[in-house]
């Protein structure tokens, strides 16, 4: 560009010395300006997984009892960059003020959505809760307070509650320690250990390589390899028996015990997890010159076994966002167990169901006809009601919770994430409405928040059992979410 350079300089030597110091005096604003926004930004900032960081370090301060690892000290919440939606800002950590937007009135909701909810395609039992996530305040309800199977919108329970008891910043680790004739590899119950290569993950192939180094360290390049599952207790296999939709539940597995390259969805799955993982981190210690005598056997760690090894899990706020994003059974699962383990009971499906009906009984949730079964909703023995779901929602939006937020960051998004990415191609919801799915023969149900139309943000929840028709449900449903969304409804 020579000819624009040279015709630049040009004009530059030719204009008055007043417009040179005007061109001086903006050029200085603007790079000022930039400045002051690059520090607010890195002030505000960064974000991971859906969550400011520095929001992350607060909520991951507090106390929680039980598992492997847990946060540091206490550090300050950073100041919010925007007011919380539908509300004023306030001081960090503090409710919200007076609501800015105005919310839809009963009578404005009840005229919306009371005709949608009437679809044949519903089924003869539905119900519907609609809440004020500024004020936590029921707006509309039907049957909202009848307990429901709700399939897989159950994962929200399961997800706040491992929050609460672990915290979002908790990772699970798998380690290797030495044994009593060799060395033992003990699952810590993380769902996501992989032996694939290029993943975030945590990698077996990482701890195949720090156990061989550890070894050789200390002149062993051959040695017996035990595997213990003892983290869990219980039955493995789900009450609904082998599956493709979920592996049996073990505190080791690699892959989630699939048998193809899938990472999400219904696949073939391994019928012994655990041995099949100790066997594959055989294979890999044998490639990285480490012989293995016989195959893998389960077994114990000794009670004060040295650590030799370990990788963990990422933090429990992306094992949250992924269950809920991907609808993930397997990873509910082990959500369910970690809360029991942190709440000393034992980590058995009745064990956790225990630990997470008792934290969510501590977060002051609706709990009148609540059953908790499982951790992933496979099980119709599992019952919330509607206002239930709503209210865990908008708790999970409450400032002085910030440690459920990844409740919200996880919800698929309309149209173009997790389960919903194939939906609202013809609703106008798509891209507003966050909301986690929920399906089983003749039980549909959607449960999630949008912001409506005066920029008021809602949490809602819609159950439904007895359908005959799963797609014309789906569609249903979507359009009381979409409804929700788009109502100024006074």
């Amino acid at each position: 560009m020579p000819e624009a350079r040279t015709w630049q300089f040009r004009w530059w030597r030719n204009a008055p010395r007043e417009q040179r110091r005007t061109v001086r005096f903006v050029a200085a604003s603007a790079v000022t300006g930039l400045v002051v926004a690059t520090g607010a930004v890195a002030a505000a900032g960064p974000w991971d997984s859906g969550q400011r960081k520095a929001e992350r370090a607060r909520a991951a301060a507090g106390t929680a009892a039980g598992g492997e690892r847990h946060a540091g000290p206490r550090h300050p919440l950073a100041a919010p960059v925007l007011a919380p939606l539908g509300g004023q800002g306030g001081a960090p950590g503090g409710k919200s003020g007076r609501a800015a937007a105005p919310p839809p009135t009963r009578d404005g909701l009840t005229g919306t959505l009371k005709p949608l909810l009437d679809d044949e395609g519903l089924g003869p039992d539905r119900s519907a809760s609609v809440v004020d996530v500024a004020t936590g305040e029921q707006l509309y309800g039907a049957d909202q307070d009848t307990a429901y199977t709700p399939a897989s919108t159950i994962k929200l329970a399961t997800a706040a509650a491992a929050l609460s008891a672990l915290g979002p910043d908790h990772r699970i680790d798998t380690t290797v320690v030495t044994g009593k004739d060799g060395i033992v590899l003990v699952g810590g119950g993380d769902p996501t250990l992989t032996a694939r290569q290029g993943t975030a993950d945590a990698g077996l192939r990482t701890l195949a390589d720090a156990t061989a180094r550890a070894l050789k360290a200390r002149g062993t390049t051959r040695t017996k390899l035990t595997y213990d599952t003892s983290r869990y207790s219980g039955p493995a296999q789900h009450v609904i028996g082998p599956n493709e939709n979920i592996a049996p539940v073990s505190a080791l597995m690699i892959d989630e015990g699939r048998q193809d390259d899938s990472d999400r969805g219904p696949a073939e799955r391994s019928a012994d997890p655990a041995a099949d993982a100790a066997g594959e981190f055989a294979s890999l210690l044998r490639e990285r010159g480490v012989e293995i005598d016989g195959d893998p056997s389960g077994g114990s760690a000794p009670a004060k076994a040295e650590r030799i090894a370990v990788v963990s899990s990422p933090p429990l706020s992306a094992l949250v966002e992924r269950a809920l994003t991907n609808s993930d059974n397997d990873i509910a699962e082990a959500l369910a167990r970690q809360t029991a383990l942190a709440s000393g009971r034992p980590a058995s499906f009745e064990g956790a169901a225990k630990a997470v009906t008792d934290r969510l009984t501590a977060l002051g949730l609706p709990m009148s006809g609540a059953r908790i079964a499982d951790g992933s909703g496979l099980d119709r023995a599992d019952q919330v009601s509607a206002a239930f779901l709503s209210q865990l929602l908008a708790r999970a939006a409450d400032p002085d919770h910030p440690e459920l937020r990844p409740v919200l960051t996880g919800l698929p998004v309309a149209g173009f994430s997790g389960t919903l990415r194939s939906r609202y191609a013809d609703q106008d919801g798509r891209g507003t409405v966050r909301a986690k799915t929920g399906t089983l023969t003749g039980v549909n149900s959607l449960a999630g928040t949008a912001v409506d139309a005066d920029g008021r943000l809602l949490a809602f929840a819609f159950l439904t059992s007895g359908t005959g028709d799963p797609d014309g449900a789906q569609r249903a449903l979507d359009r009381l979410a979409t409804a929700v969304a788009g109502c100024g409804c006074r």
